[in-house]
């Protein structure tokens, strides 16, 4: 939203600030104003970072007039809870980091802030990012925005919802197992998935570390590109950061799509799904058809189906080992008790939901001694059939199209107390995690008022070819030009 109260885009906002028809003080007032209007109804925010917005904007401004403004100089921003921020509290949205306020800043965060961006607060999300619909935090639920009794996804449920919403320009969310993609379909705006090393999680509060990314929710796919060339790069605190050159993403928004092979896995069309979401989704790859792209209809992943058990047998095993920290010693919340095992126990007791608590016994299990092989083990093997069968695809076709969730948002309290109908919404998005490839959500149509999301997966490092193809359609489209009334 703007002065005028319509969405703007970091581009709009860019061309408006450098030719100082707009400064970023005024800018970010009308977002703070705006985060104090809606936020009562979509609760999309843990904290807002408002004195801190206003000095970070007039920064922005003073470079702007020397000339020095790069493309997100001066424009708000919103980070997920999970990436830390020096001297604002960093929750998980969890008890157990309740009181928790960096030293540092996540490397992301260094170069949003690099780049002149205002952070104007903090989303909300599920906790420790375990879950799919924002219901999981111990703060509150989130809201979607577009139907107020419906879950915005998750776990980045709060950072989709406020950009759609109108609190902040652009939003950053990490994805373990499509947390940015299915709230980006939830709420009709675009997320984009790195591929796994691209982008640095070095201050991101790990969850599953073979699985996490970060990456950008924006209003379209120009800003997506615009936030990447931003925040990817080499990090050599982060070990599986990789040292390849960061070309520039903005660069490959043609519009044209001659030449392109377009493959449609049918796994991806799963039993359940809603006929309105498959009907979207094939008539949207017939409109890429109709811009000069080739597709092949009936492309094949069979291992599919099993990436959904394999993602609840590694996920859960990799948190369970990171989670092990909060011991109640060294920071965080803390029980005291009678003895050291009695408070270690109770903090864990009374700080982690119990979601969280579900996933580290899931984990734990897993990993136990007499069943490492059986499942863990056989997880990892079946992982590597899944990313062996992506590069087979990849040979063929330059992108694969898919459904981005198997429904449209549903009712907050709907899916809650029945865990695997919960997995099972991200069941088009994790196998992109488990094969480490990147993977975007763009908006592709509405079923009963209910947005819905189109999901395209690259081959790894392949981030171009995906804007590219995800560009030309969004242009002919338009469907991210609607917004909902609030």
């Amino acid at each position: 939203m703007t002065v005028d109260h319509n969405p703007i885009t970091i581009h709009e906002a860019h061309r408006l600030l450098t030719t100082r028809q707009l400064s970023s003080l005024e800018l970010t007032r009308t977002f703070l104003e705006r985060i104090e209007e809606v936020e009562p109804k979509v609760h999309a925010l843990v904290t807002v970072t408002a004195d801190q917005a206003l000095e970070q904007a007039q920064k922005a401004d003073q470079r702007i007039a020397a000339g020095d403004a790069t493309p997100l100089t001066g424009i708000p921003v919103v980070i997920k809870d999970n990436m830390c921020t020096r001297g604002v509290l960093t929750s998980c949205s969890s008890k157990m980091l309740q009181n928790f306020v960096p030293p540092y800043d996540a490397a992301v965060v260094e170069r949003l802030k690099d780049s002149g961006a205002v952070v104007v607060g903090k989303a909300n999300m599920d906790e420790f990012a375990m879950g799919s619909s924002t219901e999981n935090s111990a703060l509150f639920a989130t809201r979607n925005p577009w139907q107020l009794e419906c879950v915005p996804g998750g776990s980045s449920g709060g950072s989709a919802a406020s950009v759609v919403a109108g609190e902040t320009v652009y939003a950053l969310g990490s994805d373990t197992g499509g947390s940015i993609r299915q709230p980006a379909g939830f709420c009709s705006v675009v997320g984009l998935k790195p591929t796994y090393g691209r982008v640095s999680r070095y201050g991101l509060v790990a969850f599953a570390s073979s699985l996490d990314q970060i990456g950008p929710l924006t209003q379209d796919v120009t800003d997506c590109a615009l936030v990447l060339n931003a925040i990817a790069g080499y990090d050599n605190r982060d070990s599986t950061s990789v040292p390849l050159p960061v070309p520039d993403y903005t660069r490959c928004l043609t519009g044209d799509l001659n030449g392109l092979t377009i493959g449609v896995p049918e796994e991806y069309f799963v039993e359940g799904m809603q006929p309105e979401v498959a009907g979207a989704i094939k008539k949207a790859v017939s409109q890429m058809e109709k811009l000069g792209a080739r597709v092949d209809w009936e492309v094949s992943l069979p291992h599919t189906p099993h990436a959904l058990a394999v993602y609840y047998i590694i996920a859960p095993s990799e948190a369970s080992a990171n989670l092990a920290r909060y011991d109640g010693v060294k920071y965080g919340f803390s029980y005291r008790a009678g003895n050291m095992w009695e408070s270690m126990e109770k903090t864990r007791e009374h700080g982690f939901g119990p979601e969280v608590k579900r996933r580290i016994m899931l984990g734990t299990y897993a990993l136990s001694a007499g069943y490492y092989d059986a499942y863990y083990l056989k997880a990892q093997k079946v992982r590597t059939l899944i990313r062996r069968e992506f590069d087979r695809a990849f040979e063929k076709y330059d992108v694969l199209v898919t459904p981005t969730s198997p429904s449209v948002p549903f009712r907050i309290g709907e899916k809650v107390d029945d865990p695997l109908q919960m997995y099972l919404s991200d069941v088009c998005t994790l196998p992109i995690n488990i094969a480490g490839l990147p993977g975007m959500s763009l908006p592709a149509g509405f079923a009963d008022g209910l947005p819905i999301g189109m999901q395209i997966i690259g081959k790894p490092f392949g981030e171009e070819t995906m804007l590219k193809v995800a560009y030309a359609y969004e242009q002919s489209a338009g469907w991210y030009q609607q917004r909902p009334e609030l």
